[in-house]
């Protein structure tokens, strides 16, 4: 017998997926259901963008989060609309990297998250910040 890999209970709860949303800090989440087994899902995006503390000119890193999840999966649509809110956040670099980490990780409880942002050039110096959590077992 074929089993259905994604039930109607799985996206009963997503709220943005199939629908027209804007920026939000919304991060939806489904059901992993091989939380047996230890894998990791990457997801990359080269059009990270927020604005400088100071001068509020805006920068750009290509954003990478790399997981393995426990109980819960992202829903990418959500992410996507949570990292465009960053966009008019006045911030430093290192401090947004960590909130990104301890937002996806409050929602997940993953096993294990990293989030590394590769800032573009700026006054001469690019920047990559890696920020991780390791659940205690």
């Amino acid at each position: 017998m074929k089993k259905k890999l994604t039930s109607a209970k799985d996206t009963s709860d997503l709220s943005v997926l199939g629908n027209n949303a804007g920026p939000q800090k919304n991060l939806e989440v489904f059901p992993n259901h091989h939380a047996d087994r230890n894998y990791t899902i990457t997801l990359s995006t080269d059009e990270f963008t927020t604005l400088g503390p100071v001068n509020r000119q805006p920068d750009f890193a290509t954003l990478q989060i790399e997981y393995v999840p426990h109980k819960f999966i992202v829903e990418s649509k959500s992410l996507k609309l949570y990292l465009q809110s960053f966009r008019n956040e006045e911030t430093f670099y290192e401090h947004v990297v960590n909130v990104i980490l301890d937002d996806l990780v409050a929602v997940l409880k993953p096993r294990r998250c990293t989030v590394t942002a590769a800032y573009a050039v700026r006054g001469g110096i690019a920047m990559t910040v890696t920020t991780e959590y390791q659940r205690k077992t």
